[in-house]
Formats: C-alpha cells, sequence, structure tokens
C-alpha cells in the first residue's frame, strides 16, 4: 500500500458516513465530470479564435496566446501544487481549483478587453495544472493499485470526451450563440462537476513531506526514463497533429466535408482506444505501451509515405486515434508504478513534461514544416513516438510489474 492510500484512509469518513457506503468509482466519476468541463474549456478557444479577435479588437494571432497561457500556466501549476498546499485535504483542493475554472471562465465570457481574458485563462491553467497533478494520487486513494489503469481510464472518458465535442460544438454553437455564450455554458459545466466532487469525493490526506517527495522524484531513474518516454510519444504526437489540416492536403480527392469527417473518425478511435487502456494499464502495461506508442508512429509514418491513397489515410488516422487516446492513462499508470510513494509529486511533473511536450513537439513540426514539408514532420513525430513506446516498453522492474 502507498503514503498516499493509507493517508486517505485515515481521512476517510466514519464507518456510519453515507461517504463510506457508497462506492468509490462515484468518486472516480466526479473526476471525469470534472475533466470534461475543464478539458472543453481549455480547446474552446481553438473554434473561437476568429470570433474573439473581432469582437476584442485584436489579432487572431494575439487571440491564440489565450491557449498557450493556459498551456504554460499548467506546466507550472502541476509540480508545484503540492508544495504550495501541502497540508490541504485533496478533496477541499480539487474543490478549489474546480471553483477556478468556473471563475475563469465567467471572467472568459464577461472580459471587456484581452488583458482580462488573459488573465482568465491563467486562471484556467491553475486549475487545469493542479487537477492533473493531484489526480492520480486521489484515484490511487479511491481503488486499489491493481486498478489504477481501468480508475485514470474512467477519468480520461471525460478527457476524451471534450476532445471530440469542443471543437465542433464551439464551431456550431460558436455560430448560432456567440463565443461569450458558451464560455458561460462552460462555467455551468465547471459547477455541475463542482457539485458531484463535492457529493462523491471522501476527504483525500495530502501526502506527507511534499518537498522530500519532490526531490525523491526528480532523483528517480524510473521517473526519469518516464518522462523522456512520455515525452518523445507526445511531442511526437504533436508534431504531426498540430499540422493535420496540411496532412490533410495530401490526399488526394479528400473534400473539406471529407477531412471534417476524419477528425471525428480519430475522435470516436480515440475515445475507443482510452477505454482499452484500463484494462490493458493494469494488466499488460509493458506490451500496451510498445503497441499504443507504436500505433501513434506507424500511422503518421504511413499517412507521410503513402497518404496520397485515401484507404491508406483512412487507416492511418483510425490506428493514430486508438494509439494516441490509449496514451494518457497508459503513461499515467506507468508514471504511478515507477513511484507509487510519491504520486502527486510523480503527477505533478507528467503533467509539467506533458504541456512542454506540446509545446516544443508542435514548434519542432513547424521548422520542419516550412523547411521542408508536412512530410518531414510526420515522419519525425513517428520515429519519436515509435522510440518512446519501445524505451517504456523495456523497462522492466518488479515496481512496474509485467
Amino acid at each position: 500500500m502507498n503514503s498516499s492510500t493509507a493517508t486517505a484512509q485515515d481521512a476517510a469518513p466514519p464507518p456510519s458516513s453515507p461517504l463510506r457506503t457508497r462506492s468509490p468509482w462515484w468518486g472516480v466519476a466526479s473526476l471525469s465530470v470534472v475533466l470534461f468541463a475543464i478539458v472543453t474549456s481549455e480547446f474552446l478557444p481553438a473554434s473561437l479564435l476568429s470570433r474573439m479577435s473581432s469582437d476584442l479588437g485584436i489579432s487572431e494571432g494575439l487571440a491564440g496566446q489565450a491557449v498557450t497561457a493556459t498551456a504554460v500556466a499548467a506546466a507550472v501549476t502541476g509540480p508545484a501544487i503540492a508544495l504550495v498546499l501541502p497540508r490541504l485535504d485533496r478533496r477541499t483542493a480539487l474543490i478549489l481549483l474546480v471553483v477556478l475554472a468556473a471563475v475563469s471562465n465567467l471572467l472568459v465570457a464577461l472580459a471587456p478587453s484581452f488583458a482580462v481574458l488573459l488573465t482568465a485563462r491563467l486562471l484556467l491553467g491553475v486549475s487545469v495544472g493542479g487537477f492533473w497533478a493531484l489526480a492520480i494520487a486521489v484515484v490511487a486513494a479511491l481503488v486499489s493499485r491493481e486498478r489504477i489503469g481501468r480508475g485514470m481510464m474512467v477519468v480520461n472518458v471525460g478527457v476524451s470526451l471534450a476532445t471530440i465535442l469542443a471543437v465542433p460544438l464551439g464551431l456550431v454553437l460558436g455560430e448560432l450563440w456567440g463565443w461569450r455564450v458558451l464560455f458561460l455554458l462552460a462555467a455551468g459545466a465547471s459547477v455541475v462537476g463542482l457539485v458531484l466532487a463535492a457529493a462523491w469525493l471522501p476527504p483525500v490526506a495530502p501526502e506527507p513531506s511534499p518537498g522530500r517527495a519532490f526531490l525523491a522524484t526528480l532523483r528517480s531513474p524510473l521517473v526519469i526514463v518516464g518522462m523522456v518516454g512520455m515525452f518523445l510519444i507526445a511531442g511526437g504526437h504533436f508534431a504531426g497533429f498540430t499540422y493535420i489540416r496540411l496532412a490533410g492536403d495530401l490526399v488526394a480527392g479528400l473534400t473539406a466535408e471529407g477531412f471534417a469527417l476524419a477528425l471525428a473518425t480519430f475522435g470516436i478511435a480515440s475515445f475507443v482506444g482510452n477505454l482499452a487502456s484500463g484494462p490493458a494499464a493494469d494488466g499488460a502495461l509493458h506490451r500496451a505501451v510498445v503497441v499504443m506508442g507504436a500505433a501513434v508512429g506507424i500511422a503518421t509514418i504511413l499517412w507521410a509515405t503513402l497518404g496520397s491513397s485515401l484507404p491508406v489515410a483512412v487507416a492511418a488516422i483510425v490506428l493514430w486515434g486508438l494509439g494516441f487516446g490509449a496514451i494518457p492513462t497508459l503513461i499515467q499508470s506507468w508514471m504511478a508504478r515507477a513511484h507509487p510513494e510519491s504520486l502527486e509529486s510523480v503527477s505533478g511533473v507528467t503533467v509539467a513534461a506533458f504541456q512542454l511536450a506540446i509545446g516544443l513537439g508542435a514548434a519542432v513540426g513547424g521548422v520542419l514544416v516550412n523547411s521542408f514539408d508536412v512530410r518531414a514532420a510526420l515522419i519525425a513525430g513517428g520515429a519519436a513516438a515509435l522510440l518512446g513506446g519501445v524505451l517504456l516498453g523495456v523497462v522492466r522492474t518488479r515496481r512496474l510489474g509485467a
């Protein structure tokens, strides 16, 4: 039993409390609802930049910094949250972070200027980074170690749905109601998640000595290997996927409607991949990481080399979605097993590394697109994902299991 689980049980309600009789999976489900709300909020600007820039009198490029601000704040908050709130009950901390997301969305909806909007998006980044950093430790306190993979799979259902729905909903509803209304709806979704978390999450005590735990995490060879492997897979994915619209131009006969259908197919495949990731993480983690990392890598390379054929492109987008849809749960489970005694610190550095991988992957992909073409970005990203999956798959210790 890890220290997070032990302290959570120490803080659990007495046997007479209704929280004791309710299945812990309700608490896990509440985390999924919250993450659906805050990840939807994170992705919404991607489909609303033109309307936001026009309304605020700024360029689309400047409006896009609302996304960058959120990612930067999340990267900083992830590893810092346990240090800043060392003694606060984790249920209370998560509820405060959801409140912060709701306030952020409300401020965005009412923002009279870009400065207010940017400040609000920084608040959302704090919520995103802090929530992710504490989520694995809370899941580990609610379910047994043997089911952490399934627990994170349930949590990531909310992320998968947000990934599928946020951009198309933004495109459609933004035309009908305007971008400010959508952020009001996002604030409402955050409130729903807040109510469920308050009702379904039991108290979860913080891990002791977060400062020492953080330093021990940074010195762990297993954690370092995990961060490198994750960085390669996630960075490889975003090196190609950031420029997926350009990749669509490689496919002969692919219309705008067909491309939209391809993105929907990717989202559905990603959702299926996430559903498969929980049992795989709990039962065959090493094989699953290799297979899903290879799926991302092979798919992007296939698209780059044979993507002019529509059937190949369709197969590649399905394989890509299946692979990357499983990656978050698999990597979170891998890192949780690598250093189970410091789950909050492990989660924090995982959040920071993942956000950095998004930014650098997109940046490297952009350099390759400008210097060569989108095929170069896809091939380089695919090679990185293959290497990352193999790296995580070959590291075997008793702690990580089979």
